[in-house]
């Protein structure tokens, strides 16, 4: 009897611009490495680099970003996303995927757009409370518009709610190996910075003209971002530009100071993590603001404005001591949306 084989279905990854356009799509991919043939398109920023450990293919198509100022690049625009389409549409006809998936920022629009163009489902996954500019543009030319908010959803006539992708990896840390690798005693609880891939400069700064009336309490692991490592850091004051292991970053500490970014946020109540947030609201649409009040408002964090910065260490005393943030965190149900949207994918799919 003749012998037939399946072929393997593919998948295109894409999403980019900042990191929190990309690790979720990461958390999704691992979970369905070795049933599908898995590939990625993005621009030559940090997509490109977080996706490379995870060896699949790598479409380079550079997009243009819209600046959200008054600026003559934007008046190139036009003409540079014409040659991005043409150049995913190329892409896209040699590859022919199955199923597009899409984690949104400018560097996604080429991709989406190729697809709708050849009939090639796609999903979309949408962080923020409030879409972002891609998601609107492109909700219509998906399939499903998959949320982390409930309220997200209902936006969209094709919205479904379906939480964050957190990666398994970061609930496997162990909090005596972590606090041991930073070289903390555990004597003092720890308090984890994280400013964003890039460094928050207002974070970093403010953080570290507090360090004399926060080390006393706390020890600190600070991950300040490339570029931004200072010599002769105190006792008690750890820095990394980049930690790759948030596994361990996560584990050994006991409060986090935060931008509100909706992945890290999500992480860190999974986590069950007391945070601090500070939104990013300069050159910023609000959508920080918004995460960052809306978990507010149920208990689960707290927000310092980044004009209140001057407060940083009467406001990160205030969250360690605050017993009603704990309790919230730990009766809300640890939520992780990768399993709603691997079981998306595979009915799709087939």
């Amino acid at each position: 009897m003749k012998a037939y084989t399946v072929p393997v279905k593919r998948i295109l990854f894409t999403g980019g611009g900042s990191a929190g356009h990309v690790v979720p799509n990461l958390a999704v991919m691992q979970e369905l490495r070795g049933r599908y043939a898995i590939a990625y398109m993005g621009t030559g920023g940090v997509e490109r680099t977080l996706t490379a450990p995870f060896g699949c293919p790598y479409f380079l198509v550079e997009c243009p970003k819209l600046v959200r100022s008054l600026t003559p690049k934007n008046l190139a625009i036009p003409f540079r996303l014409v040659r991005a389409e043409r150049r995913a549409l190329a892409i896209l006809r040699e590859h022919t995927p199955d199923l597009v998936f899409s984690k949104g920022g400018y560097a996604s629009f080429p991709a989406v757009w190729a697809a709708n163009r050849l009939h090639v489902p796609v999903l979309t996954h949408e962080s923020d409370l409030s879409p972002g500019l891609c998601t609107r543009l492109t909700a219509k030319k998906c399939r499903m518009v998959l949320t982390s908010f409930p309220e997200t959803a209902g936006r969209f006539s094709n919205g479904t709610y379906v939480g964050s992708p957190i990666r398994r990896a970061l609930f496997a840390g162990d909090r005596r190996a972590a606090r041991a690798k930073y070289g903390f005693s555990g004597e003092k609880p720890i308090l984890l910075a994280l400013g964003g891939g890039s460094g928050s400069r207002a974070i970093n700064d403010a953080l570290r003209g507090s360090l004399g009336n926060i080390l006393p309490r706390f020890d600190v692991l600070h991950l300040c971002g490339k570029g931004n490592l200072i010599s002769g850091a105190p006792h008690g004051y750890v820095q990394r530009a980049f930690e790759p292991d948030m596994a361990s970053a996560y584990a050994c500490c006991d409060i986090a100071l935060s931008r509100a970014g909706s992945n890290t946020v999500f992480e860190l109540l999974a986590l069950g993590k007391p945070a601090l947030l500070v939104p990013l609201e300069r050159a910023s649409r609000g959508d920080q603001l918004q995460n960052a009040r809306y978990f507010a408002r149920q208990g689960l964090c707290a927000v310092l404005r980044e004009g209140e910065l001057g407060s940083l260490n009467e406001a990160l005393l205030c969250l360690y001591g605050n017993a009603s943030v704990r309790t919230n965190l730990a009766h809300r149900q640890r939520e992780n949306g990768t399993d709603a949207i691997v079981e998306i994918i595979r009915r799709l799919l087939g």
